[in-house]
């Protein structure tokens, strides 16, 4: 009996997500025994009919939910909502009474970093953002923690005092439920006071209340703990000669001792994220002697190699997946070609294949679980459409509708995208994410290429707000994973090293010569579209190739690269940052957009928020008053509240709507 109770279950499951699935890409059943149709002769095919063009708040729109967290019991939600066209942090029932809803408005000045659950009733909020501090010349980046309580809907700053840098680096989460965990802070932003390395603090998050359980180390700007919550590692660091080293106690033992010491610009230190209870043991993400990344158990008293905990045959771990108690390896990432999530939990794995079974061509993403792994919060989506989030009883195979992502869009289907491979010039392979306009014949296409941001970042096969807009517009668009993008290997990583502004640029390039050679752009219709690094190759593609392009728009783009690389907020790491970026480029100057504007004939668009915390306003200020003075076309739109992700609707808004009127100038799709 019990056997065919769960059977009918997971055929229920089934049914639903493929009933839903079907209604959103608008396909019928059909009889697998229809009789032959009669030979006739084929029609011409007819003229296909452009899709109509949706309103531009229909792509404004904010996401319902970001990145849904579910709590330890599985009865709430927590995460970054869109209300009323802005994001709020927002902790609700998953199902019933909504009017327990607690709702904060993200700080001014500020973007949130991360949400976490403490306990069933208690979550806790990265910020960090751009301030002035008293002594410093230019400002910080600084990091603090929030504690938001479900039931008495209290928000407590923790840490309040904290004066220094970085007050959010949490440690522990007690997997108990009570209301303490371990969070590392600096006291001060002085070298020379009592203070500035971080201490540890077990802070409860209901009240405030903390105490000291270890004290700073000089040299000492990280800390690690085990998941009993034992403060077991440090991690020094010297800005001078960019050295790390890592310090360790064994289980019981007072005193840290040395057990590595690296030089960064070689190599990194191999930094435990899992012990194993009892022993000296711990999981580190390591290259073996193949010079592949696995997960390695390691002896760290000794630094022996105990076992290979993972390893993958056609990549290299990225990260880890653990447990809400942080006892258990749930699941890794990869990079490379393929798969690139792996669960290795057989009961998560299972649940992923049910799910995977059910939906047929889409993504279906679990973002989060309860504290047993029982109960999960997924996404179901896919490149032409954001999607739906549902809560997933594992044990029940119990299936509900939590939201649609995006109320306007619901479960309409747009623009078709797919990943493509092209040769770059030297012959190296570059993947990319091709968006074709609906309802258009993939033929002398007007062409937006949208290199990403970052640069070590890239571009997935899922959707993509700007590139559906864009493609509703009538434009085809490429997203070139160029090279020193990451997710393709540590040897394609590295291939971007002192190409920044040359290979990097040719594979953008070539991504476009690629498509008129297959007949799909006119290359007379091409334009160059970015943000952030993006937004720099934007900028640099109209000096590097100025005949290539119609037109650019760069958004929260660097113009100076010489300015970037010395604008770190006052970090502790300022100079490793710095070498990391000349190992990108041999000559910023020389690279850098706004030192080359007498070589720009395109016509150029700036658009920037001035609560941008990331890439500073004035890049943009300073290119456009250069443009303007050299006698060039340019166009510069400045947000007053818009921040670098464009995280208010009303500042989505404006960015397409400046988008669509300047495309529609210097590049139409009609």
């Amino acid at each position: 009996k019990r056997f065919l109770v769960r059977r009918y279950c997971r055929y229920r499951l089934f049914y639903l997500l493929r009933l839903r699935w079907r209604r959103m890409r608008g396909s019928g059943s059909q009889s697998a025994k229809s009789a032959k149709p009669p030979t006739v002769q084929k029609p011409a095919p007819k003229k296909q009919k452009p899709a109509a063009k949706l309103p531009v708040e229909t792509f404004a729109n904010l996401p319902f939910v970001d990145e849904a967290k579910l709590s330890p019991d599985g009865s709430h939600i927590a995460g970054i909502f869109g209300v009323k066209g802005e994001q709020r942090i927002v902790i609700t029932p998953r199902s019933g009474d909504r009017s327990q809803t607690v709702m904060l408005a993200v700080p001014d000045l500020t973007e949130v970093s991360f949400v976490r659950w403490v306990n069933d009733d208690n979550i806790v909020m990265g910020v960090y953002g751009l301030v002035r501090v008293s002594g410093a010349d230019d400002p910080w980046y600084v990091s603090r923690l929030v504690g938001i309580n479900r039931i008495t809907k209290k928000v407590i700053k923790l840490l309040p005092k904290a004066g220094g840098q970085n007050a959010s680096d949490i440690l522990h989460i007690t997997p108990d439920g009570s209301d303490e965990i371990l969070v590392a802070a600096q006291d001060t932003i002085y070298s020379n006071r009592e203070g500035f390395y971080p201490s540890v603090y077990r802070i409860n998050v209901s009240t405030g209340k903390k105490r000291r359980i270890v004290s700073e180390k000089v040299g000492v700007l990280d800390w690690g703990a085990d998941s009993s919550g034992t403060v077991r590692y440090g991690i020094s660091y010297q800005d001078r000669n960019q050295t790390s080293r890592l310090y360790y106690r064994r289980e019981g033992a007072k005193s840290f001792r040395t057990i590595e010491s690296v030089d960064l610009n070689d190599g990194n230190l191999k930094v435990p994220f899992l012990f194993v209870p009892g022993t000296d043991n711990a999981y580190i993400i390591k290259d073996n002697a193949e010079g592949k990344t696995v997960i390695a158990e390691v002896n760290l008293a000794t630094q022996q190699d105990v076992r290979t905990v993972y390893e993958h045959k056609d990549g290299d771990v990225t990260s880890a997946i653990l447990s809400f108690d942080g006892t258990k390896l749930l699941g890794v990432r990869t990079d490379g070609k393929g798969k690139k999530l792996h669960w290795l939990d057989p009961a998560v794995a299972k649940a992923q294949d049910d799910l995977n079974t059910a939906v047929k061509n889409a993504n279906v993403r679990i973002e989060s679980f309860s504290r047993d792994q029982s109960k999960m919060m997924v996404r179901i989506s896919s490149p032409d459409n954001p999607g739906l989030i549902y809560y997933y009883d594992a044990k029940s195979q119990g299936l509900a509708k939590f939201t649609d992502v995006n109320g306007v869009i619901k479960n309409k289907r747009l623009a078709k995208a797919k990943k493509i491979q092209y040769d770059a010039r030297d012959g190296l392979e570059i993947e990319g994410i091709l968006t074709l306009p609906k309802g258009r014949l993939a033929k002398d296409l007007p062409f937006i290429v949208m290199p990403h941001g970052g640069p070590w970042a890239h571009d997935r096969l899922r959707y993509d707000y700007w590139a559906q807009f864009l493609a509703n517009r009538g434009y085809a668009v490429l997203q070139p994973n160029f090279r020193g993008s990451t997710g393709y290997g540590k040897e394609f990583l590295e291939a971007g090293k002192g190409q920044m502004g040359f290979a990097m640029q040719d594979d953008i390039t070539d991504g476009v010569s690629w498509a008129v050679k297959k007949g799909i752009a006119d290359p007379k219709r091409v334009c160059i579209v970015g943000a952030s690094y993006g937004g720099y190759a934007a900028m640099w593609g109209i000096v590097k190739d100025p005949d290539q392009y119609r037109c650019s728009i760069s958004i929260a783009g660097v113009s100076s690269l010489r300015k970037e690389v010395n604008d770190f907020g006052g970090s502790i790491r300022r100079k490793l940052y710095r070498n990391q970026w000349r190992e990108m480029t041999p000559n910023f100057k020389a690279v850098s957009p706004i030192n080359s504007i007498d070589k720009i004939k395109t016509p150029l668009l700036l658009i920037h928020g001035k609560k941008d915390v990331t890439v500073d306003h004035s890049q943009s200020v300073k290119m456009s008053k250069a443009m303007a003075k050299a006698g060039k076309p340019v166009e510069f739109v400045s947000i007053p509240l818009a921040d670098h992700h464009f995280t208010r609707q009303e500042d989505r808004l404006t960015l397409l709507k400046s988008i669509e009127a300047f495309l529609e100038k210097h590049n139409p799709a009609d």
